[in-house]
């Protein structure tokens, strides 16, 4: 079974994750169907995407694929790594793209929530970034899309607690567009595409692509990006980064040293 299906509606391209049995992982197979998707809605003009998942899931996406993760001392979010590729993936398509949010949303499908362009969840729906719980250092360019949206001190909270948030908590502060019943999220998503597949294609083309200039303008040095790795890199090869990696995937408890 492929993790995506898709459709036309219109000008209107709708993607629906469609892997509930595994909670909508974000793994290779995801990343390389979201790419073709993306480039097929290209090709066809689409005016707006709508990323999905099927009605009344539990979970919209747990993140990241654990069994897809390296052991100790390799990067686990390397810049050539699938989530790093669809947030460019979805940064660079050159129409807005709405996340429709229903259940929750974990670790990595933050980021790829985040990314798009319009953010509206559903009554009752959380956030959690997770990366503390199992010892994995957030690479800077997913670090990069959260600034975008969150203040520092909610980004904070969220990757130090790595506790649910409330969507209307995220709302309240700008960090989502819109919070509405779970019963008219479709709709309401449909009419807001079609809000703006009627204006004009090249103006809003060209204002998301100046917009993405803008928001990314601060480029770090090359010394504060080397420092930075090397920072992650002592996570990742770390005892801790193995533990959390083992504790997941045994289903147990982590007990993290600090070393």
């Amino acid at each position: 079974m492929k993790p995506l299906l898709s459709s036309m509606r219109g000008s209107i391209g709708i993607i629906t994750m469609n892997n509930d049995a595994h909670r909508n992982v974000l793994c290779e197979a995801f990343f390389e169907q979201l790419t073709d998707l993306l480039e097929t809605f290209r090709e066809n003009r689409a005016r707006v995407v709508i990323l999905r998942a099927n009605p009344g899931v539990h979970v919209w996406s747990a993140g990241h694929d654990v069994n897809e993760l390296p052991p100790a001392g390799q990067d686990p979010l390397h810049w050539a790594e699938i989530l790093p590729s669809m947030t460019r993936a979805i940064h660079n398509f050159p129409a807005p793209v709405i996340a429709m949010i229903e259940g929750t949303v974990w670790g990595g499908a933050c980021e790829l929530a985040l990314a798009c362009d319009i953010v509206v969840a559903a009554s009752g729906t959380t956030f959690a970034l997770t990366p503390a719980r199992l010892g994995i250092p957030y690479n800077i360019n997913g670090l990069s899309t959260f600034t975008r949206s969150l203040t520092p001190q909610l980004l904070k909270e969220l990757l130090f607690t790595a506790a649910p948030m409330p969507a209307e908590r995220l709302a309240s502060a700008g960090a989502i567009n819109h919070v509405v019943p779970t019963a008219t999220l479709e709709s309401f998503c449909l009419s807001l595409a079609e809000q703006i597949q009627s204006n004009a294609p090249l103006t809003i083309r060209t204002t998301k692509e100046m917009m993405n200039v803008l928001l990314g303008a601060r480029d770090l040095s090359a010394s504060e990006f080397e420092r930075l790795e090397e920072l992650r890199k002592d996570v990742y090869s770390s005892t801790d980064y193995a533990e959390g990696l083992d504790a997941i995937r045994n289903k147990r408890k982590p007990n993290f040293i600090g070393s």
